[in-house]
Protein backbone atom coordinates (compact mmCIF):
# COMPACT_ATOMS: atom_id res chain seq x y z
CA UNK A 1 0.00 0.00 0.00
CA UNK A 2 1.54 3.13 -0.84
CA UNK A 3 1.09 6.63 0.06
CA UNK A 4 1.32 9.91 -2.12
CA UNK A 5 4.82 11.52 -2.70
CA UNK A 6 5.80 14.86 -2.45
CA UNK A 7 8.52 16.35 -4.67
CA UNK A 8 9.30 19.88 -3.88
CA UNK A 9 11.25 21.39 -0.78
CA UNK A 10 8.62 22.55 1.74
CA UNK A 11 5.39 20.85 -0.28
CA UNK A 12 3.14 19.53 1.80
CA UNK A 13 -0.10 17.32 0.67
CA UNK A 14 -3.30 18.82 2.47
CA UNK A 15 -4.92 15.67 1.63
CA UNK A 16 -3.48 13.56 4.12
CA UNK A 17 -4.52 13.15 7.76
CA UNK A 18 -2.14 13.76 10.59
CA UNK A 19 -0.80 11.13 12.22
CA UNK A 20 -0.91 7.99 9.52
CA UNK A 21 2.13 6.86 8.89
CA UNK A 22 3.55 4.03 6.47
CA UNK A 23 5.72 3.06 9.90
CA UNK A 24 6.92 -0.27 8.09
CA UNK A 25 8.06 -1.33 4.84
CA UNK A 26 6.88 -4.59 4.50
CA UNK A 27 8.54 -4.75 0.33
CA UNK A 28 11.43 -3.20 1.54
CA UNK A 29 10.85 -0.65 -1.64
CA UNK A 30 10.19 2.90 0.07
CA UNK A 31 13.28 5.43 -0.73
CA UNK A 32 13.78 6.78 2.60
CA UNK A 33 15.76 6.61 6.04
CA UNK A 34 15.32 3.03 7.74
CA UNK A 35 16.03 1.66 11.29
CA UNK A 36 19.17 -0.22 11.92
CA UNK A 37 17.63 -2.50 14.17
CA UNK A 38 14.52 -3.67 12.08
CA UNK A 39 15.35 -3.11 8.64
CA UNK A 40 11.87 -2.57 7.58
CA UNK A 41 10.91 0.03 9.82
CA UNK A 42 10.90 3.42 8.62
CA UNK A 43 12.43 6.43 10.31
CA UNK A 44 9.50 8.58 11.13
CA UNK A 45 10.40 11.70 11.00
CA UNK A 46 13.01 11.56 8.40
CA UNK A 47 16.18 13.15 9.46
CA UNK A 48 18.18 15.87 7.59
CA UNK A 49 21.63 15.17 6.60
CA UNK A 50 22.94 17.61 9.85
CA UNK A 51 24.97 16.00 12.44
CA UNK A 52 23.76 18.52 14.56
CA UNK A 53 20.65 17.96 14.27
CA UNK A 54 19.40 15.69 17.36
CA UNK A 55 17.16 12.75 15.57
CA UNK A 56 20.95 12.21 14.79
CA UNK A 57 22.79 11.92 17.62
CA UNK A 58 24.82 9.09 18.68
CA UNK A 59 22.79 6.97 20.98
CA UNK A 60 25.02 7.77 23.85
CA UNK A 61 24.54 11.62 22.99
CA UNK A 62 20.97 11.18 23.29
CA UNK A 63 20.68 9.06 26.23
CA UNK A 64 22.93 11.90 28.05
CA UNK A 65 20.12 14.23 27.32
CA UNK A 66 17.30 11.93 27.83
CA UNK A 67 19.11 11.28 31.64
CA UNK A 68 19.00 15.12 32.17
CA UNK A 69 15.73 15.35 31.45
CA UNK A 70 14.81 12.50 33.67
CA UNK A 71 16.96 13.70 36.32
CA UNK A 72 14.73 17.02 36.26
CA UNK A 73 11.94 15.59 36.08
CA UNK A 74 12.34 13.09 39.38
CA UNK A 75 13.92 16.07 41.19
CA UNK A 76 11.51 18.58 40.54
CA UNK A 77 8.54 16.00 41.11
CA UNK A 78 9.88 15.48 44.57
CA UNK A 79 10.26 19.06 45.12
CA UNK A 80 6.34 19.26 44.03
CA UNK A 81 5.38 15.98 46.78
CA UNK A 82 6.71 17.27 49.86
CA UNK A 83 3.98 18.29 51.52
CA UNK A 84 1.95 15.01 51.35
CA UNK A 85 3.55 13.76 54.44
CA UNK A 86 4.64 16.73 56.68
CA UNK A 87 0.92 18.30 57.05
CA UNK A 88 0.16 18.22 60.27
CA UNK A 89 3.44 19.43 61.94
CA UNK A 90 3.77 22.38 58.67
CA UNK A 91 0.01 23.05 59.59
CA UNK A 92 1.02 23.99 63.57
CA UNK A 93 4.80 25.66 62.21
CA UNK A 94 3.18 27.58 59.71
CA UNK A 95 -0.23 28.75 61.96
CA UNK A 96 -2.16 27.17 58.80
CA UNK A 97 -5.41 25.00 58.69
CA UNK A 98 -4.74 21.51 57.06
CA UNK A 99 -7.43 22.60 54.61
CA UNK A 100 -5.61 25.28 53.96
CA UNK A 101 -2.02 23.39 53.06
CA UNK A 102 -4.06 21.42 51.17
CA UNK A 103 -5.85 24.37 49.12
CA UNK A 104 -2.68 25.94 48.47
CA UNK A 105 -1.48 22.66 46.27
CA UNK A 106 -4.60 23.11 44.83
CA UNK A 107 -3.05 26.35 43.27
CA UNK A 108 -0.15 24.70 42.65
CA UNK A 109 -1.42 22.01 40.45
CA UNK A 110 -3.20 25.11 38.56
CA UNK A 111 -0.40 26.80 37.64
CA UNK A 112 1.86 23.83 36.63
CA UNK A 113 -0.76 23.83 33.82
CA UNK A 114 -1.23 27.59 32.80
CA UNK A 115 2.23 28.50 33.84
CA UNK A 116 2.97 26.61 30.85
CA UNK A 117 1.61 29.16 28.59
CA UNK A 118 4.93 31.03 29.59
CA UNK A 119 7.46 28.08 29.88
CA UNK A 120 6.38 25.97 26.52
CA UNK A 121 6.62 29.12 24.51
CA UNK A 122 9.68 30.76 25.94
CA UNK A 123 11.04 27.17 25.57
CA UNK A 124 10.73 26.90 22.13
CA UNK A 125 11.70 30.72 21.15
CA UNK A 126 15.04 30.69 23.48
CA UNK A 127 15.99 26.92 24.34
CA UNK A 128 15.21 24.11 26.28
CA UNK A 129 18.20 23.95 27.96
CA UNK A 130 17.82 27.71 29.25
CA UNK A 131 14.42 26.56 30.55
CA UNK A 132 15.14 23.67 32.21
CA UNK A 133 17.71 25.54 33.67
CA UNK A 134 16.09 28.65 35.07
CA UNK A 135 12.94 26.90 36.20
CA UNK A 136 15.23 24.48 38.32
CA UNK A 137 17.09 27.13 39.70
CA UNK A 138 14.09 28.98 40.56
CA UNK A 139 12.60 26.27 42.03
CA UNK A 140 14.97 25.61 44.81
CA UNK A 141 15.04 29.08 45.81
CA UNK A 142 10.91 28.86 46.54
CA UNK A 143 11.47 25.21 48.20
CA UNK A 144 13.94 26.94 50.87
CA UNK A 145 11.32 29.21 51.49
CA UNK A 146 8.25 27.31 52.27
CA UNK A 147 9.06 25.97 55.24
CA UNK A 148 8.99 29.94 56.71
CA UNK A 149 5.84 31.20 54.53
CA UNK A 150 3.69 31.56 57.56
CA UNK A 151 0.28 32.41 57.73
CA UNK A 152 -2.63 31.53 55.00
CA UNK A 153 -1.44 34.03 52.34
CA UNK A 154 2.39 33.33 52.64
CA UNK A 155 1.53 29.68 52.13
CA UNK A 156 -0.58 30.37 48.77
CA UNK A 157 2.19 32.89 47.26
CA UNK A 158 4.58 29.71 47.74
CA UNK A 159 2.01 27.39 46.45
CA UNK A 160 1.62 29.63 43.30
CA UNK A 161 5.36 30.35 42.74
CA UNK A 162 6.17 26.74 43.27
CA UNK A 163 4.13 25.50 40.52
CA UNK A 164 4.76 28.02 37.70
CA UNK A 165 8.45 27.78 38.43
CA UNK A 166 8.06 23.87 38.21
CA UNK A 167 5.63 23.76 35.34
CA UNK A 168 8.01 22.87 32.85
CA UNK A 169 7.88 19.62 33.70
CA UNK A 170 4.52 19.52 32.93
CA UNK A 171 5.57 19.42 29.42
CA UNK A 172 9.11 19.66 28.31
CA UNK A 173 10.75 16.63 28.94
CA UNK A 174 7.70 15.34 26.18
CA UNK A 175 9.17 17.40 24.06
CA UNK A 176 12.76 16.68 24.55
CA UNK A 177 11.76 13.12 23.81
CA UNK A 178 10.14 14.34 20.52
CA UNK A 179 13.28 15.73 19.41
CA UNK A 180 15.32 12.65 19.92
CA UNK A 181 13.72 9.84 18.93
CA UNK A 182 11.50 8.44 16.42
CA UNK A 183 7.94 7.61 15.84
CA UNK A 184 8.54 3.46 16.60
CA UNK A 185 11.02 3.67 19.54
CA UNK A 186 9.41 7.07 21.24
CA UNK A 187 6.79 5.20 23.95
CA UNK A 188 9.32 3.38 25.30
CA UNK A 189 11.36 6.65 26.38
CA UNK A 190 7.65 8.18 27.13
CA UNK A 191 7.42 5.09 29.52
CA UNK A 192 10.68 6.30 31.61
CA UNK A 193 9.39 9.77 31.66
CA UNK A 194 6.59 8.36 33.38
CA UNK A 195 8.20 6.38 35.65
CA UNK A 196 9.76 9.38 36.88
CA UNK A 197 7.28 11.75 36.62
CA UNK A 198 4.77 9.60 38.68
CA UNK A 199 7.45 7.32 40.52
CA UNK A 200 8.69 10.88 42.03
CA UNK A 201 5.29 12.35 43.48
CA UNK A 202 5.15 8.53 45.09
CA UNK A 203 8.49 8.14 46.33
CA UNK A 204 8.75 11.86 47.80
CA UNK A 205 6.51 10.31 50.64
CA UNK A 206 8.73 7.11 51.14
CA UNK A 207 11.62 9.32 52.52
CA UNK A 208 10.06 12.20 53.57
CA UNK A 209 8.24 11.16 56.51
CA UNK A 210 11.55 9.91 57.89
CA UNK A 211 13.33 12.69 57.46
CA UNK A 212 10.40 14.49 59.10
CA UNK A 213 10.65 12.00 61.74
CA UNK A 214 14.66 12.37 62.15
CA UNK A 215 15.24 16.34 61.74
CA UNK A 216 12.39 17.92 61.55
CA UNK A 217 9.78 18.83 58.84
CA UNK A 218 12.03 21.54 57.67
CA UNK A 219 14.56 19.71 56.32
CA UNK A 220 11.86 17.68 53.97
CA UNK A 221 11.86 21.16 52.07
CA UNK A 222 15.70 21.98 52.04
CA UNK A 223 17.15 17.97 50.90
CA UNK A 224 14.47 18.40 48.21
CA UNK A 225 16.81 22.12 47.63
CA UNK A 226 19.66 20.41 47.47
CA UNK A 227 18.43 17.56 45.30
CA UNK A 228 17.55 20.49 43.19
CA UNK A 229 20.76 22.33 42.97
CA UNK A 230 23.08 18.75 42.55
CA UNK A 231 20.73 18.37 39.50
CA UNK A 232 20.75 22.04 38.30
CA UNK A 233 24.77 21.45 37.91
CA UNK A 234 24.43 18.54 36.30
CA UNK A 235 22.38 19.79 33.75
CA UNK A 236 24.63 23.00 33.06
CA UNK A 237 27.37 21.00 32.41
CA UNK A 238 25.82 17.96 30.55
CA UNK A 239 22.94 18.75 28.92
CA UNK A 240 22.52 20.21 25.42
CA UNK A 241 20.01 22.53 23.51
CA UNK A 242 17.65 19.94 21.71
CA UNK A 243 15.87 22.43 19.54
CA UNK A 244 16.28 21.81 15.90
CA UNK A 245 14.82 24.16 13.42
CA UNK A 246 13.41 21.55 10.68
CA UNK A 247 12.89 22.25 7.30
CA UNK A 248 10.82 19.09 6.59
CA UNK A 249 7.97 16.63 8.23
CA UNK A 250 7.26 13.35 8.24
CA UNK A 251 9.28 11.13 6.06
CA UNK A 252 11.15 12.54 3.13
CA UNK A 253 12.22 10.41 -0.12
CA UNK A 254 16.09 10.20 -0.63
CA UNK A 255 18.06 10.83 -3.66
CA UNK A 256 20.15 8.83 -5.27
CA UNK A 257 23.49 9.75 -3.33
CA UNK A 258 21.62 9.02 0.18
CA UNK A 259 20.95 12.33 1.34
CA UNK A 260 17.35 13.33 2.19
CA UNK A 261 15.39 14.94 -0.67
CA UNK A 262 13.42 17.68 0.16
CA UNK A 263 9.75 16.75 -0.43
CA UNK A 264 8.42 15.53 2.75
CA UNK A 265 4.53 13.49 2.56
CA UNK A 266 4.35 15.46 6.08
CA UNK A 267 4.01 12.36 7.86
CA UNK A 268 3.20 9.51 4.84
CA UNK A 269 5.18 6.93 3.67
CA UNK A 270 6.15 6.96 -0.23
CA UNK A 271 7.29 4.78 -2.97
CA UNK A 272 9.49 6.44 -5.13
CA UNK A 273 9.94 3.72 -7.64
CA UNK A 274 8.40 0.46 -8.25
CA UNK A 275 11.75 -1.41 -8.73
CA UNK A 276 12.41 -2.58 -5.69
CA UNK A 277 15.94 -3.09 -6.51
CA UNK A 278 16.34 0.58 -6.95
CA UNK A 279 14.56 1.71 -3.82
CA UNK A 280 16.68 -0.51 -1.73
CA UNK A 281 20.36 0.96 -3.32
CA UNK A 282 18.86 4.37 -2.21
CA UNK A 283 18.15 3.66 1.21
CA UNK A 284 21.38 4.63 3.32
CA UNK A 285 22.87 2.18 5.65
CA UNK A 286 23.30 3.11 9.34
CA UNK A 287 26.83 3.46 8.74
CA UNK A 288 26.40 6.28 6.09
CA UNK A 289 24.69 8.78 9.37
CA UNK A 290 26.36 11.34 9.83
CA UNK A 291 29.29 10.73 11.91
CA UNK A 292 30.29 13.17 14.60
CA UNK A 293 28.63 16.47 15.90
CA UNK A 294 30.24 19.99 14.63
CA UNK A 295 29.57 21.31 18.10
CA UNK A 296 32.66 22.41 20.61
CA UNK A 297 32.22 21.60 24.33
CA UNK A 298 31.41 25.23 24.87
CA UNK A 299 29.08 25.35 22.35
CA UNK A 300 27.09 22.62 23.58
CA UNK A 301 27.02 23.89 27.10
CA UNK A 302 25.71 27.50 25.96
CA UNK A 303 22.83 28.75 27.49
CA UNK A 304 21.76 31.60 24.26
CA UNK A 305 19.90 29.23 21.87
CA UNK A 306 20.25 30.23 18.19
CA UNK A 307 17.70 33.92 16.88
CA UNK A 308 14.47 32.96 16.22
CA UNK A 309 11.32 35.30 14.72
CA UNK A 310 9.80 36.44 18.16
CA UNK A 311 6.61 34.36 18.62
CA UNK A 312 5.67 33.33 22.44
CA UNK A 313 2.50 35.38 22.02
CA UNK A 314 1.64 33.74 19.38
CA UNK A 315 2.57 30.04 20.45
CA UNK A 316 0.38 30.78 23.66
CA UNK A 317 -2.37 32.07 21.68
CA UNK A 318 -2.16 28.99 19.48
CA UNK A 319 -2.11 26.63 22.64
CA UNK A 320 -5.34 28.33 23.42
CA UNK A 321 -6.77 27.86 20.06
CA UNK A 322 -5.65 23.98 20.02
CA UNK A 323 -8.67 23.87 23.24
CA UNK A 324 -10.83 23.36 20.29
CA UNK A 325 -9.70 20.46 19.16
CA UNK A 326 -10.72 16.72 19.00
CA UNK A 327 -7.67 14.83 19.61
CA UNK A 328 -6.11 17.50 21.93
CA UNK A 329 -9.04 17.63 23.97
CA UNK A 330 -9.27 13.80 24.06
CA UNK A 331 -6.05 13.93 25.38
CA UNK A 332 -5.53 16.22 28.03
CA UNK A 333 -9.24 14.90 29.13
CA UNK A 334 -7.60 11.62 28.93
CA UNK A 335 -4.57 12.27 31.09
CA UNK A 336 -6.99 14.60 33.74
CA UNK A 337 -9.05 11.71 34.30
CA UNK A 338 -6.14 9.26 35.09
CA UNK A 339 -4.48 12.29 37.26
CA UNK A 340 -7.68 12.19 39.52
CA UNK A 341 -7.32 8.56 40.93
CA UNK A 342 -3.92 10.04 42.20
CA UNK A 343 -5.58 13.03 43.84
CA UNK A 344 -7.89 10.94 45.32
CA UNK A 345 -5.25 8.15 46.54
CA UNK A 346 -3.02 11.12 48.48
CA UNK A 347 -6.15 12.81 49.84
CA UNK A 348 -7.49 9.64 51.40
CA UNK A 349 -4.52 7.72 51.85
CA UNK A 350 -3.39 8.78 55.55
CA UNK A 351 -7.06 9.15 56.86
CA UNK A 352 -7.49 5.59 55.65
CA UNK A 353 -3.70 4.20 56.69
CA UNK A 354 -3.59 6.53 59.77
CA UNK A 355 -7.26 5.68 60.88
CA UNK A 356 -8.73 3.00 63.05
CA UNK A 357 -8.22 0.06 62.73
CA UNK A 358 -4.99 0.13 60.44
CA UNK A 359 -3.16 2.73 62.86
CA UNK A 360 -0.21 3.47 60.71
CA UNK A 361 2.44 6.12 61.52
CA UNK A 362 2.91 8.57 59.09
CA UNK A 363 6.55 6.38 58.10
CA UNK A 364 4.50 3.46 57.55
CA UNK A 365 1.84 5.30 55.71
CA UNK A 366 5.05 6.86 54.02
CA UNK A 367 6.33 3.46 53.31
CA UNK A 368 3.21 2.07 51.37
CA UNK A 369 3.79 4.10 48.65
CA UNK A 370 6.50 1.82 47.81
CA UNK A 371 3.45 -0.39 46.40
CA UNK A 372 3.08 3.07 43.92
CA UNK A 373 6.32 2.93 42.84
CA UNK A 374 6.43 -0.72 41.76
CA UNK A 375 3.00 -0.02 39.71
CA UNK A 376 4.45 2.96 38.28
CA UNK A 377 7.55 0.65 36.99
CA UNK A 378 5.27 -2.33 35.58
CA UNK A 379 3.24 0.80 34.10
CA UNK A 380 6.14 2.02 32.23
CA UNK A 381 7.27 -1.00 30.50
CA UNK A 382 4.00 -1.97 29.79
CA UNK A 383 3.17 1.94 27.56
CA UNK A 384 6.56 1.94 27.11
CA UNK A 385 8.51 -1.06 25.68
CA UNK A 386 5.40 -3.07 24.70
CA UNK A 387 3.39 -0.51 23.54
CA UNK A 388 5.86 0.45 20.78
CA UNK A 389 5.97 -3.15 19.81
CA UNK A 390 2.61 -3.49 19.64
CA UNK A 391 1.87 -0.48 17.16
CA UNK A 392 4.67 -1.90 15.07
CA UNK A 393 2.79 -5.30 14.90
CA UNK A 394 -0.40 -3.62 14.29
CA UNK A 395 0.77 -1.60 11.68
CA UNK A 396 2.39 -4.58 9.23
CA UNK A 397 -1.03 -5.81 9.92
CA UNK A 398 -2.20 -2.70 8.35
CA UNK A 399 -0.51 -3.77 5.26
CA UNK A 400 3.02 -1.35 7.49
CA UNK A 401 0.20 1.77 7.80
CA UNK A 402 0.41 2.76 11.75
CA UNK A 403 -3.16 4.44 13.16
CA UNK A 404 -2.37 6.63 16.16
CA UNK A 405 -5.53 4.92 17.23
CA UNK A 406 -3.71 1.33 17.36
CA UNK A 407 -1.86 2.61 20.79
CA UNK A 408 -5.37 3.28 22.34
CA UNK A 409 -6.18 -0.34 21.85
CA UNK A 410 -4.01 -0.82 25.58
CA UNK A 411 -6.04 1.58 27.42
CA UNK A 412 -8.48 -1.62 27.86
CA UNK A 413 -6.11 -2.69 30.81
CA UNK A 414 -6.61 0.15 32.55
CA UNK A 415 -10.17 1.01 31.83
CA UNK A 416 -11.00 -2.42 33.95
CA UNK A 417 -8.60 -1.57 36.49
CA UNK A 418 -9.44 1.50 37.96
CA UNK A 419 -12.67 1.07 39.10
CA UNK A 420 -11.23 -2.76 40.45
CA UNK A 421 -8.97 -1.07 42.22
CA UNK A 422 -10.99 1.95 43.66
CA UNK A 423 -13.71 -0.78 45.03
CA UNK A 424 -10.95 -2.10 46.51
CA UNK A 425 -9.58 1.00 48.19
CA UNK A 426 -12.87 2.44 49.45
CA UNK A 427 -15.04 -0.71 50.17
CA UNK A 428 -11.98 -2.49 51.47
CA UNK A 429 -11.52 -0.02 54.05
CA UNK A 430 -15.31 0.57 54.84
CA UNK A 431 -15.37 -3.16 55.60
CA UNK A 432 -11.54 -3.33 57.41
CA UNK A 433 -10.22 -5.74 54.95
CA UNK A 434 -6.09 -6.82 55.97
CA UNK A 435 -3.83 -3.90 54.80
CA UNK A 436 -2.24 -5.81 52.41
CA UNK A 437 -5.67 -5.38 50.14
CA UNK A 438 -5.51 -1.94 50.30
CA UNK A 439 -1.56 -1.67 49.58
CA UNK A 440 -2.45 -3.81 46.43
CA UNK A 441 -5.03 -1.54 45.21
CA UNK A 442 -2.31 1.38 45.90
CA UNK A 443 -0.06 -0.32 43.77
CA UNK A 444 -2.85 -1.17 40.98
CA UNK A 445 -3.90 2.89 40.76
CA UNK A 446 -0.20 4.09 41.06
CA UNK A 447 -0.54 1.74 37.61
CA UNK A 448 -3.93 2.82 35.80
CA UNK A 449 -2.46 6.71 36.84
CA UNK A 450 0.66 5.56 34.88
CA UNK A 451 -0.26 4.24 31.93
CA UNK A 452 -2.60 7.12 31.42
CA UNK A 453 0.31 9.51 31.48
CA UNK A 454 2.07 7.58 29.03
CA UNK A 455 -0.77 7.05 26.44
CA UNK A 456 -2.46 10.16 26.51
CA UNK A 457 0.91 12.00 25.34
CA UNK A 458 1.87 9.46 23.15
CA UNK A 459 -1.55 9.69 21.38
CA UNK A 460 -1.14 13.35 21.01
CA UNK A 461 2.62 13.47 19.80
CA UNK A 462 1.44 10.41 17.30
CA UNK A 463 -1.48 12.96 15.89
CA UNK A 464 0.53 16.31 15.87
CA UNK A 465 4.18 15.51 16.10
CA UNK A 466 4.96 18.94 14.49
CA UNK A 467 2.93 21.27 16.66
CA UNK A 468 3.76 19.14 19.59
CA UNK A 469 5.12 21.66 21.75
CA UNK A 470 1.78 24.17 22.02
CA UNK A 471 -0.47 21.13 21.67
CA UNK A 472 1.17 19.69 24.60
CA UNK A 473 0.59 22.86 26.77
CA UNK A 474 -3.03 22.77 25.68
CA UNK A 475 -3.26 18.76 27.22
CA UNK A 476 -1.63 20.24 30.60
CA UNK A 477 -4.07 23.12 31.15
CA UNK A 478 -7.02 20.71 30.70
CA UNK A 479 -5.59 18.09 32.80
CA UNK A 480 -4.60 20.92 36.20
CA UNK A 481 -7.43 22.27 35.34
CA UNK A 482 -9.65 19.09 36.02
CA UNK A 483 -7.29 18.25 38.84
CA UNK A 484 -7.50 21.48 40.66
CA UNK A 485 -11.49 21.41 40.34
CA UNK A 486 -11.38 17.52 42.15
CA UNK A 487 -9.84 19.08 44.93
CA UNK A 488 -12.62 20.71 46.29
CA UNK A 489 -15.41 18.22 45.33
CA UNK A 490 -13.33 14.97 47.24
CA UNK A 491 -13.64 15.71 50.45
CA UNK A 492 -17.00 16.62 50.88
CA UNK A 493 -18.21 13.46 48.69
CA UNK A 494 -15.94 11.32 50.91
CA UNK A 495 -17.44 13.06 54.20
CA UNK A 496 -21.33 12.79 52.76
CA UNK A 497 -21.07 9.33 51.34
CA UNK A 498 -18.98 7.60 52.95
CA UNK A 499 -15.82 5.46 52.03
CA UNK A 500 -17.91 2.57 50.66
CA UNK A 501 -20.65 4.65 48.60
CA UNK A 502 -18.32 7.25 47.60
CA UNK A 503 -15.55 4.69 45.61
CA UNK A 504 -18.65 2.87 44.38
CA UNK A 505 -19.74 6.07 42.85
CA UNK A 506 -16.30 7.30 41.68
CA UNK A 507 -15.54 3.10 40.63
CA UNK A 508 -18.64 3.60 38.06
CA UNK A 509 -18.22 7.20 37.04
CA UNK A 510 -14.40 6.24 36.61
CA UNK A 511 -15.26 3.12 34.13
CA UNK A 512 -17.47 5.30 32.48
CA UNK A 513 -15.05 8.24 31.21
CA UNK A 514 -12.10 5.85 31.09
CA UNK A 515 -14.08 3.90 28.29
CA UNK A 516 -14.18 7.27 26.11
CA UNK A 517 -11.30 5.76 24.46
CA UNK A 518 -13.79 3.11 22.39
CA UNK A 519 -14.87 6.57 21.00
CA UNK A 520 -11.61 7.84 19.81
CA UNK A 521 -11.08 4.10 18.54
CA UNK A 522 -13.99 4.27 16.04
CA UNK A 523 -14.01 8.20 15.27
CA UNK A 524 -10.43 9.21 16.17
CA UNK A 525 -9.34 8.99 12.58
CA UNK A 526 -13.09 11.22 11.76
CA UNK A 527 -11.93 13.97 14.22
CA UNK A 528 -7.89 14.29 12.85
CA UNK A 529 -9.86 14.79 9.37
CA UNK A 530 -11.64 17.78 10.75
CA UNK A 531 -8.45 19.50 11.38
CA UNK A 532 -6.06 18.18 8.36
CA UNK A 533 -6.52 21.40 6.26
CA UNK A 534 -6.08 23.54 9.66
CA UNK A 535 -3.12 21.62 11.06
CA UNK A 536 -1.16 21.64 7.85
CA UNK A 537 -1.65 25.03 7.17
CA UNK A 538 -0.30 25.51 10.81
CA UNK A 539 2.85 23.01 9.89
CA UNK A 540 3.68 25.01 6.80
CA UNK A 541 3.78 28.76 8.26
CA UNK A 542 5.56 27.12 10.96
CA UNK A 543 8.45 25.82 8.49
CA UNK A 544 8.38 29.07 6.73
CA UNK A 545 9.08 30.54 10.13
CA UNK A 546 11.80 27.74 10.92
CA UNK A 547 9.55 26.74 14.67
CA UNK A 548 9.20 23.22 13.41
CA UNK A 549 11.47 21.53 15.92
Amino acid sequence: MALPIASNHGDIDESLVPGTVHLVDLEQIMATRHAKDQKDVVLVPTPSADPDDSLNWAPRRKYLALTCALLYTWFNGMALSVVYSVLVPLSTALSVTEADLNAGTGYMFLLLGWGLLFWQPFALQYGKRLAYLVSLIALMAVTVWGPYARGNGQWIANRVLTGFFAAPIEALPETTIADLFFAHERATYMGWYAFTLAGSNFFAPVISGFINDGVGYRWVFFFQAIFCAATWVFLFFFMEETNYDRRTVGIVAESSDGVAEPGPDAEKGKEASTDPTDAIERVPSPDGLPPAATKTFWQKISVVDKPRPFMMHYRAWQSLKLLSWPVVFYSGFSYGTYLIYFNILNATASIILGGSPYNFQPSLVGLSYISCVIGVAAASAFTGVFSDRFVIRQARKNKGISEPEHRLWLFAVSTLVIPSSLILWGVGAAHEVHWFGLIFAMGTTAFANTMGITLSVSYLIDTYRDISGDALTTCIIIRNTMSFAIGYGITPWLDNLGYQNCFISVAFVGLAICSVFLIMIKWGKTFREMKRLEYWREVKKRIDLGLVH
